[in-house]
């Protein structure tokens, strides 16, 4: 018998990937499945790609969680902070939502609404001190999927000083799966095939989650739709500070890391290069005629944006390999 864990919310996108991953890991047994208004449905009838998988969704119950050695909690932002609460404290929580992220609850209120439920560990194991922080916690709040995306590519050189942590820009384009599975007219196939469309401009929710990550005091974020199931592609820009060379800091920051990747020079990062995978790919270049710093970022969304990144958390919060169960390896076509 391995280690007891449960997904709730394992009808959406990140929970199903969660199950996936939980199916293939070596030393994790999935207890319970549950949902909302998909229980007691087969997991097999909501998420295909996992026939074979004998498991019912149940109800999203506390008690039924509460048998787990680890919960994640896979529910849409605003969400988890009550179910979190009726857990008891020996049970370990990954929280994929947002809920407990921020530190500073005017940032919460601004820009999610409703009381701040208090901040956790914070679950990317590569930011400075933040490895040995998961291992140490019972509760962890896993990265947004843009945040991760950008603070990876950014925390470095501010920390490193290689660029003015007051003027940051980002444009970065996700994937429909980022947007949940609930039904959307503007996420129809219809509407974004063929397409490509800013959202929240000037007003996305993890901003206030990357300055806190990465340092950054002013960030212009632009988050775009692209036509694709999956991935993040992100350029964040900076003025350099000295002469340091970008891939370098990058290159030391990242040095012995299992799943970020600083590609060959002249090599940039796509998308479907990470798909699948718990990778994160990066390349820096400086612009010829700005003289600003650039740095290009992916990842898979549902990966090291989510399931990848919570399941990476929870091996080291069990004193796991932090490598068991996953892949830095994409897959492709």
């Amino acid at each position: 018998m391995g280690i007891r864990v449960a997904v709730a919310g394992a009808s959406g996108y990140a929970g199903g990937e969660l199950v996936r991953l939980i199916a293939g890991h070596p030393e994790l047994d999935l207890v319970a499945a549950t949902a909302h208004s998909q229980a007691g449905s087969p997991l097999s009838a909501v998420h295909p790609q996992l026939a074979g998988l004998d498991l019912t969704l149940s109800a999203t119950d506390p008690a039924v969680l509460a048998d787990a050695d680890l919960v994640f909690l896979a529910l849409p932002h605003g969400q988890s902070a009550t179910l979190a609460a009726q857990l008891p404290e020996s049970v370990k929580v990954v929280d994929l939502g947002a809920d407990h992220r921020l530190t500073d609850a005017a940032a919460w209120e601004s820009y999610y609404g409703g009381p701040h439920a208090g901040a956790w560990t914070y679950g990317l194991p590569e930011l400075p001190g933040q490895r040995a922080a998961i291992a140490a916690a019972n509760r962890v709040a896993n990265t947004g999927c843009y945040a991760a995306t950008i603070t990876l590519a950014l925390a470095p050189l501010v920390a490193a000083g290689a660029v003015e942590a007051d003027d940051v820009v980002v444009v970065a384009a996700s994937g429909t799966s980022g947007a949940g599975r609930a039904a959307k007219a503007h996420l129809l196939a219809t509407e974004v095939m063929g397409d490509l469309s800013t959202y929240k401009t000037g007003a996305h929710q993890h901003v206030p989650e990357i300055k806190q990550a990465t340092g950054a005091r002013s960030l212009s974020f632009t988050p775009l739709l692209a036509p694709m199931p999956r991935g993040i592609l992100a350029t964040v820009t900076a003025r350099p500070t000295g002469t340091a060379d970008a891939a370098d800091v990058l290159a030391a920051a990242y040095a012995g890391e299992s799943f970020v990747k600083v590609l060959p020079t002249g090599v940039f990062p796509r998308t479907a290069a990470t798909l699948g995978s718990n990778a994160c790919h990066l390349q820096a270049t400086v612009d010829r005629d700005s003289g600003r710093v650039i740095v290009v970022s992916a990842l898979d969304n549902l990966g090291k944006g989510a399931a990848g990144q919570a399941v990476q958390c929870a091996n080291l919060m069990l004193g796991l390999p932090e490598t068991t169960g996953l892949s830095a390896l994409g897959v492709m076509p």
